[in-house]
Formats: structure tokens, sequence, C-alpha cells
């Protein structure tokens, strides 16, 4: 998980802001603290925060406001909430009315007194899939369809691109060496093609996932490539609207689309492959 990422804690409650600034700044997160809602917009606004913790802060309902600002927002609908409402002995001060509870937009509810182990353990899981970028192998042998492809994948905040290779043999040693997430991956190339290197990838580096983008969208080849162990297919010709979810599917090792699979699970025996 990055070194830079920001949590922003709205309480104001001195003793709950220091014991979570504590324990957050032991994960090597930068912790940004709000003792009430006007300074917590203020702050979210210029540090744009990964992650939100609101507490209990008076007068009662700003909580609750806070919340509907942020969930608003173009900026902030998506950033993981944890709610941590006031004990029962002070719902009547600054706790969250019914109304109000039953409008929460958060990953999280919990109620004081609660676990700083629990808080920082929903923190981690919520932070773990928001941050997580896909990291990824570009394979073809021409130059212009890799700067086409890591222009597109370079926009996206979930994706990197650690590498590129320029046949199938090179692939594998950037696999050795990167250990990405996904290698999009060409069939047609010099040296080594594209669909042996991703049985020698599946194979000896399981942890990468293959997707084949080729010119070639029969479904011989669809099924050539998932005997050999990728987890996706597609046509450069689809390759605009499709690549982007492709990745991310196989990213999360599903199938893409849900036709790879089913095309090799009912391929009539004895009928002849394209390679």
């Amino acid at each position: 998980m990055e070194r830079n990422t920001k949590i922003l804690v709205v309480d104001d409650e001195s003793d709950f802001i220091a014991d979570m600034q504590a324990r957050l700044l032991a994960k090597g997160w930068q912790v940004l603290t709000a003792g009430n809602r006007l300074q917590a917009e203020e702050i979210a606004r210029r540090e744009k925060p990964d992650l939100i913790i609101l507490g209990t802060i008076m007068p009662r309902g700003d909580a609750f406001r806070l919340h509907q600002w942020l969930k608003q927002s173009p900026n902030f609908r998506e950033v993981p909430l944890i709610v941590v409402d006031a004990p029962q002995e002070k719902r009547l001060i600054k706790g969250w009315r019914m109304d109000e509870g039953l409008k929460l937009e958060a990953e999280q509810y919990l109620v004081k007194p609660v676990e700083s182990a629990s808080i920082i353990a929903w923190a981690e899981k919520f932070l773990d899939k928001t941050l997580r970028r896909i990291k990824v192998l570009v394979v073809d042998d021409h130059a212009v369809v890799r700067e086409a492809i890591c222009a597109l994948l370079s926009l996206q905040k979930d994706m990197e691109v650690i590498g590129e290779a320029v046949d199938g043999q090179d692939a594998i040693d950037k696999v050795q060496r990167l250990a990405p997430n996904v290698a999009v991956m060409d069939i047609v190339m010099p040296v080594m093609s594209g669909l042996e290197a991703t049985k020698r990838i599946t194979e000896e580096y399981p942890e990468t996932k293959v997707l084949i983008l080729t010119q070639y969208d029969e479904e011989e080849n669809m099924f050539v490539a998932k005997q050999v162990g990728a987890y996706g297919f597609i046509a450069k010709s689809a390759a605009s609207s499709d690549l982007l979810t492709g990745i991310r599917t196989v990213g999360e090792g599903r199938y893409f689309p849900r036709s790879f699979a089913y095309v090799s699970a009912n391929w009539p025996e004895g009928r002849d492959k394209k390679k």
C-alpha cells in the first residue's frame, strides 16, 4: 500500500483523535485531523484524502451534514467512509438521528466505544481495494500499438504500466523480473509467439494473468488461448471498448469475456485447432 496514503479523521474528542492518529501513523499513513464539519470540509478540499473516519462532532447533525456533503460531491462520493457514531448515553447530544441513519451511505458503521484495531482493520480492507493498482505488462511487436495501449492505461488511476515487451521471449523475461498482475499479449510475434509465451508464463508464473489482444478473433484462436492458460481474449477491433474492463476482470482472476470460458468448455472434441 502506498506510503503517502492520506486518512482524514474527524472527531471532537481529543483522546479518540490521539489514539487513531498514533495507530494510523504506525501503518505509515499520513493522518489529517479535524474537530468540526467546516474544518473537515476545508481539509478534504485541500488534501483529497483516500479514506475518511467520521466520528462524533458537535452540534448534533453536523456529522450527517458532512456525510451528505461528501456523498453529493463528485470528488468525494467514492472515497471510503467509516462512520463512528456516539455511544447510547450521548446519542441525544451528538449522535445520528434515526432519519439520518436511514440515509447513511458509508462502507462501515460503528458505535463508540469501539476497538481501535477494528477501525484500522476496516480501513486496511477498504484502502486495499481502492488503492490497489493493477501492474500491467504490454506485449506487442508493433511500437505504435504498445504506445497506444500505454497511453490509455496511463489515464487509469487503478492501473500502472510497469514494462513493455516486443516478443514472447522478451515477455517471459519481463514477467520474471517485474512480476506484473496482467500481461496484455499479442499472438503473432517474432522469436516466440504470444501463445507459446502464455503457456510458459501460466506454468512458471501463475500469479500473472494473461489477456490475449489480437487481430484474430476466430473461435479457434479463443480456444487455443484458453488451452495455454490465458484468462482473457479480446479482438483488437474491440479493444477500445473492452480492454480496460478485460484488464480489471482478469486482474481479479476471472475470465473475460464470459464466453471465453464457455467456448473452450463446450468445444467439440476432435475439431481442428488453429495455432
